[in-house]
């Protein structure tokens, strides 16, 4: 059965949770920011979610802890999930004086992922589940789709990487993802018509990057996983850096 999104076209049941409840999660948020729901509302229960976008409850539930990752929300204990001032959140948050939209700052975010990432995909190797697997793989099926497509990889890109977090058995490492998902994800493009800006080419490789990375968890070889996801952040953060040198404006 095909599902809708938020802009009313059809999301395919094979479109994995994690990219479902980002839709999710990015509709509210749009609706908090834009001020559909103001601070102290309530936003629409479980049930309701779970209707309106025609998924499961544990698809709604990791969509509202993005938004409480980005202090965006919060819980009541039997009353249900509130509005919180957005303003408040962007300048109390954790990085929130990461400028994401300065090639600089999503260096300084790179270097920080490939300090755990690293990690997270040789952890992934020794403990993941045949289901995690699958969503590993799900997840950059879409990443191939996309760029296929000329659709931003962006989205498909962090499901992939939050896939291989889960995968750890550990749940700090998709909590981290998650707080830092604002700059791993730029609201702007950093492309002309941004001051100083520069258009970033999607990585053609990167379908086979990730590949290699899920072969690795595949075959339950951590060695081979970090040097996988190690050549793949690497290789992004050389992409970047090159489009540094080229700007006028860091």
């Amino acid at each position: 059965m095909a599902q809708a999104n938020d802009a009313g076209s059809p999301v395919s049941d094979a479109t994995p949770a994690r990219t479902r409840a980002v839709k999710i999660a990015d509709t509210l948020r749009r609706e908090i920011e834009q001020g559909h729901f103001r601070p102290g509302d309530r936003l629409p229960s479980e049930s309701e979610l779970t209707r309106t976008h025609s998924v499961s409850r544990t698809v709604v539930r990791e969509a509202l802890a993005l938004l409480r990752s980005d202090g965006l929300v919060e819980a009541r204990k039997g009353s249900g999930v509130f509005a919180l001032d957005p303003a408040a959140s962007r300048k109390s948050g954790p990085f929130a004086d990461l400028d994401v939209e300065r090639l600089s700052g999503v260096i300084e975010l790179f270097e920080l992922r490939s300090a755990f990432e690293i990690r997270a995909a040789s952890l992934a190797a020794s403990r993941r589940s045949a289901e995690q697997i699958d969503e590993i793989l799900r997840a950059n099926d879409v990443v191939d789709a996309d760029l296929k497509s000329g659709k931003s990889t962006r989205e498909a890109d962090f499901a992939f990487h939050y896939a291989v977090a889960k995968a750890t058995q550990n749940r700090r490492f998709p909590e981290f993802l998650s707080l830092i998902r604002p700059g791993i994800v730029p609201r702007v493009d950093l492309e002309p018509g941004q001051p100083g800006g520069r258009r970033y080419n999607p990585n053609p490789k990167i379908v086979q990057e990730h590949a290699r990375i899920a072969d690795a968890i595949i075959d339950g070889d951590p060695d081979k996983a970090e040097a996988a996801m190690k050549a793949h952040l690497e290789d992004s953060l050389a992409r970047y850096r090159a489009l540094l040198h080229s700007s006028p404006a860091r």
